[in-house]
């Protein structure tokens, strides 16, 4: 049985340990880590990036296979943190939490989408095959608006229900 577990454990940390440098394979070929150092003129600090963008696979890694560690906010209720106004103060700061994550993530998602398009020249393809001389930007732009309308959409009337 232990030989079972243990062999269990070797595969899964194998495979996690492959698709994450697969993961991160594709964030250094596409070059979006310096990028974005770049635009916010912190590129004496590419490394810490680099490191966050770790950190932060591990953490999610982390809370998506132990689970039971990240219920911050039932802990929060279950010991009362802001006495009989707990629950009111939780879900407003939980939504602003889920707020905040969802922009960053969402940022980063469509930068990410952006730069693989840039890197297989996919856009300046598109536009000269179709003709396409000016305005590019505000497509481009367009495009982002309509994902963005149908994520809220998607989302204020609950559509994954």
């Amino acid at each position: 049985m232990f030989l079972k577990q243990f062999l269990l454990a070797v595969i899964g940390v194998s495979a996690g340990l492959i698709v994450s440098a697969g993961v991160f394979t594709v964030l250094i070929s596409v070059g979006l880590i310096p990028r974005f150092a770049g635009k916010m003129h912190v590129a004496k600090k590419v490394f810490v990036l680099e490191e966050m963008v770790v950190l932060g696979t591990l953490t999610g890694s982390f809370f998506s296979v132990f689970g039971e560690w990240g219920k911050v906010g039932e802990f929060v209720r279950t010991h009362a943190l802001f006495g009989a106004a707990t629950d009111g103060v939780w879900n407003i700061t939980g939504t602003l939490i889920q707020i905040v994550f969802g922009l960053f993530a969402g940022i980063f998602v469509g930068c990410l989408a952006l730069a693989i398009a840039e890197m297989l020249n996919t856009i300046p393809v598109f536009a000269r095959r179709i003709g396409f001389r000016h305005g590019l930007g505000i497509a481009i732009l367009s495009v982002a608006l309509g994902k963005l309308l149908g994520s809220l959409i998607y989302f204020t009337q609950r559509v994954f229900l």
